[in-house]
């Protein structure tokens, strides 16, 4: 469970960046863009994953072109491959720059833009790698044993900063040498194992001068500290950055470890000092996550993001400016009550765009930094995804409820221009159903902003089966996200009316909104998920004799606890990778800081009235009250809601001869991250709505 808005993206990013099988594999199939031909003109599985997802991208110094990745997915070969692509940031002159299989990422602009740097896994490992604009002359530039993670140069690109793992702890072969197939782990600590691996390793920054042919003299600004940056699973480059002299590097670190690191999220930016190999934290006495430094383009700013309180993973994530000379810091998004979650300075360091989320949609916004005045740039049914300069304008990701991934110029008036058509193929051959925003006044008189997405073709004189939505995170929007497999489209596309509600506890309705849910996930957000589906029930073209309910993470706590209390609204449920048990995920999960807030302290702490009604509305203690059919779903290799709650579930409902069925994945984590597993998840999800509600 993860509550920031960039978690989705995170995820679809962690999936798309290199290949799903070892660089070193015998089989060296390319895998590119898809010529698939849907039929029918409705949303399936395949089309789904023979679309491309566009990465990460760059913009040239003159501001003319951009660089970017595009990952494609073989369902056949069950892998993927990323490929590197050069366009004008007009739109025009698309050209692929690699076609190989060895996953090129990342791409950067070096070199006064006659170069561009990547990373590729063609050496066997993933290394830095230079080529020309045109795919032409690659050159291999790093050389790091355990490759690299990401990479960033210094202003004038005489020093490169490459993140790499280092291994912290002892190993069983390094206290039994003579026990080399022992497969045990000795553990005495905390944090033994995070989202999907047993920890052994940790990224570090290292730090490298650059010729301009090859990197030497690699030095880890860490070394022999058992920390990681950036923050593990899905912190990336966007967490270390270069002052403008290139003599400081600012990064960001947990510095705890075992129970201490388990129950807490203060992290901190720390500066690293070239010159005298010397490192100060900035942000001591700042107790949640402080994350993502960035230095101003004139040289007298650092800005980051901050949380305020120390175990709150879903703090506000608040923008902070520290002058330089002064030491003075200011919270500069403070008229924005939502989350800062990707931002840029101005080329002038006179403002600060960034992306937030308000009333389910995340758009760009300017700061003026003098005055700390928060302006709205961009409006419309869509979310932005990730924003950069360019030139006198932006330039960000952006996707919808109706499409994935795609580069759009923004100017800073507000008029939108779309770069890549990267998936048009596939629209073109699809019809989508309409979304429609509703607002619902709640149980307590507040109004809840609903989307309700209807089958391509809706006829309103007709009846037809509707699922309610229910949301992870916890506390993560309820925004015009695309997913490759939670996709409400897909979903309509089978004719059903998908009911989606920003219930409390997301972001983007104020904080008191967004906060609600701490310590109360059985009281007033179940409401809010009723009233969205009563509500809804209340059209003619809603069959309520064939309502279902289905969610992931939190949204399959939300399942497990709905088959309890749903008072015979839904024929069907489907709950993925969710909590069943609460006293048993208290003790499972790995980051113990997220089950302390949320459920407000552990089960034996009788005389902690949140803690108590939070285990007293644990879901397993009501499977007496099951009546309806439900799915369960989970991964094995998921650290932050163990496999055995999935089991668990399906396991009282056949004992309660409740209709029931369990997909088990041995090798996928929270998410479903494989081709063919998320064909499979795809057609066991719909083979079980349309069992029980057509």
């Amino acid at each position: 469970m993860k509550s920031k808005v960039m978690i989705m993206a995170a995820a679809m990013s962690l999936s798309a960046c290199g290949p799903t099988q070892d660089a070193k594999q015998p089989d060296q199939s390319l895998i590119g863009k898809s010529t698939i031909q849907v039929d029918g003109r409705l949303m399936t599985p395949e089309a789904l994953w023979a679309m491309g997802r566009i990465g990460s991208f760059d913009v040239s110094p003159d501001a003319k072109q951009l660089a970017y990745s595009v990952s494609y997915y073989s369902v056949p070969l069950d892998k993927s491959n990323s490929e590197l692509f050069v366009i004008n940031t007009d739109g025009t002159n698309n050209k692929q720059i690699t076609s190989t299989p060895f996953s090129e990422g990342s791409p950067k602009w070096i070199k006064e833009g006659s170069k561009i740097a990547f990373i590729s896994s063609e050496s066997g490992s993933s290394q830095l790698w230079e080529m020309n604009a045109d795919g032409t002359e690659k050159k291999q530039l790093s050389n790091v044993e355990n490759g690299i993670e990401g990479f960033s140069f210094s202003p004038d690109e005489k020093k490169v900063v490459l993140i790499s793992t280092v291994k912290v702890g002892e190993t069983t072969a390094d206290k039994h040498p003579d026990l080399p197939k022992a497969t045990g782990k000795v553990i005495n600590d905390l944090m033994y194992k995070h989202w999907d691996e047993w920890v052994t390793d940790a990224p570090h920054p290292f730090v490298g001068d650059f010729n301009g042919s090859e990197i030497i003299n690699l030095t880890d600004i860490m070394q022999g500290e058992p920390y990681e940056s950036p923050l593990r699973p899905f912190g990336g480059i966007e967490q270390i950055a270069w002052n403008t002299t290139g003599d400081k590097i600012a990064y960001t670190s947990r510095k705890k470890t075992g129970k201490e690191y388990a129950i807490s999220t203060n992290s901190d930016i720390y500066v690293y000092d070239l010159k005298n190999n010397t490192t100060t934290n900035i942000t001591e006495g700042m107790m949640g996550y402080d994350t993502n430094p960035q230095y101003s383009p004139d040289g007298k700013y650092i800005s980051w993001l901050s949380m305020e309180r120390d175990g709150y993973e879903a703090d506000q994530n608040r923008l902070f400016v520290m002058d330089l000379a002064s030491g003075e810091k200011r919270f500069m998004s403070k008229d924005f009550e939502s989350n800062v979650d990707d931002y840029t300075w101005s080329s002038d360091s006179k403002s600060i765009y960034f992306i937030g989320v308000w009333h389910a949609t995340s758009q760009m916004y300017a700061i003026d930094v003098e005055q700390a005045k928060v302006s709205q740039i961009t409006e419309g049914m869509h979310d932005y995804a990730t924003i950069a300069l360019c030139g006198e304008g932006l330039i960000g990701k952006r996707h919808s409820l109706s499409s994935a991934d795609e580069i759009f110029s923004v100017s800073l008036d507000g008029a939108q221009t779309q770069v890549t058509f990267e998936n048009k193929h596939i629209y073109d051959q699809l019809d989508m159903g309409n979304v429609e925003k509703r607002w619902l006044t709640t149980t307590d008189n507040q109004q809840m902003l609903t989307w309700v997405i209807y089958p391509p073709h809706f006829d309103p004189n007709k009846k037809y089966p509707t699922l309610l939505y229910c949301q992870g995170g916890p506390q993560s929007p309820v925004s015009q996200f695309w997913s490759f497999r939670w996709n409400p489209q897909i979903m309509a596309a089978h004719g059903y009316i998908v009911v989606a509600p920003n219930r409390r506890g997301l972001p983007g309705f104020g904080l008191k909104w967004n906060e609600q849910i701490s310590g109360d996930y059985s009281g007033q957000v179940i409401k809010d998920y009723l009233t969205a589906i009563d509500e809804l029930s209340k059209e003619p073209f809603v069959d309520t004799d064939k309502l279902g309910a289905v969610g992931a993470s939190f949204g399959g706590y939300s399942v497990y606890y709905l088959a309890g209390h749903h008072e015979k609204r839904f024929k069907a449920f489907i709950a993925h990778d969710g909590i069943f048990n609460m006293e048993m995920q208290y003790l499972e999960t790995e980051e113990m800081w997220f089950a302390n807030w949320d459920m407000g302290g552990a089960y034996w702490e009788k005389n902690n009235p949140t803690a108590q009604r939070t285990f007293a509305n644990s879901p397993h203690k009501f499977v007496d009250k099951w009546d309806t059919p439900i799915l369960c779903i989970h991964g094995e290799k998921d650290y932050r809601i163990l496999a055995n709650q999935g089991m668990a579930a399906f396991n009282a409902a056949v004992l309660r001869d409740i209709p029931a069925e369990l997909l088990i994945y041995p090798d996928e984590n929270h998410w479903v991250l494989k081709p063919q597993n998320g064909i499979l998840w795809q057609r066991t999800f719909f083979e079980w709505l349309d069992k029980w509600l057509k």
